[in-house]
């Protein structure tokens, strides 16, 4: 994981030991081995921040069979995919901010995200574990109305690219069976979400290897596999809690703008 301490600046590394609730303090990169520097912090005196840097974010659409089902969509040949930029970026506890310049619904989406270890391209299925580094939870934020608000052009980026828009962490999980997770959302304590990864038209090995056939991927980088049924409208103030078992929660909230009614879909 990634976090600061509160009065300091510098971003440091650790590994979290959920069961004593403590961060053991690393230094170097977090992709080539770092190493222990024996300090251990509890995790409640330090600032979590994204635990990676991505320099993209790739978004899965139409990828869970249950979504696709409920809103008649078929399966794609493909995958569809859009990006959201690294400002984007914030962790577990930060603020989802409404811009000034959107009145409209904010939804959420909590997805699987998968952590790119190691520069790679044309990667084959069966090599893509070589280059994961890990997998983490992400809440796939979106100015709903934007996607359709020009006839001529669907918005999928810019509806997704806002600022605070793409929260992650709350760290990243190694050593996971990606096929075999679930991911669940709670919205105020309340289950909205609760679907397993195995619903996916493309697996996340298999979107690895297929998105990489398009572009390069660098360390860092997140492709988040997509969401299923459930994803409705933020509510100022309301906790949104992505949790994958084997990763962790991911928590947070809309900072500012009107409560909204709740939109159905996927």
């Amino acid at each position: 994981m990634r976090f600061t301490e509160p009065g300091a600046g510098a971003v440091r590394l650790g590994t979290l030991d959920a069961s004593t609730g403590e961060v053991a303090v690393h230094e170097g990169d977090m992709f080539r081995a770092p190493t222990p520097t024996g300090d251990r912090l509890p995790l409640d005196d330090v600032v979590v921040l994204p635990p990676c840097q991505p320099s993209k974010i790739v978004g899965l659409w139409n990828n869970l069979q249950a979504a696709a089902d409920k809103n008649g969509w078929a399966r794609p040949a493909e995958p569809l995919y859009f990006f959201k930029p690294s400002t984007a970026c914030i962790g577990h506890g930060a603020t989802v901010v409404s811009p000034a310049s959107y009145s409209g619904r904010i939804l959420y989406e909590g997805e699987l995200g998968v952590v790119i270890g190691t520069a790679c391209s044309d990667v084959d299925v069966a090599d893509v574990d070589e280059v994961v580094f890990g997998y983490t939870c992400v809440n796939d934020v979106t100015a709903f109305e934007i996607i359709t608000e020009d006839t001529s052009f669907a918005q999928w980026c810019r509806a997704k690219s806002f600022d605070t828009f793409a929260p992650i962490g709350p760290v990243i999980a190694r050593g996971l069976e990606p096929d075999e997770l679930t991911v669940q959302t709670r919205v105020g304590g309340k289950v909205r979400q609760d679907y397993p990864v195995s619903d996916m038209f493309f697996s996340p090995r298999k979107l690895v290897s297929l998105v990489s056939r398009g572009m390069t991927l660098l360390p860092g980088d997140v492709i988040a596999c997509g969401t299923s049924t459930g994803a409705m409208p933020m509510r100022a103030g309301v906790v949104i809690e992505v949790e994958i078992p084997g990763i962790g929660v991911l928590a947070n909230a809309l900072g500012n703008g009107e409560p909204s009614e709740p939109e159905t879909g996927g």
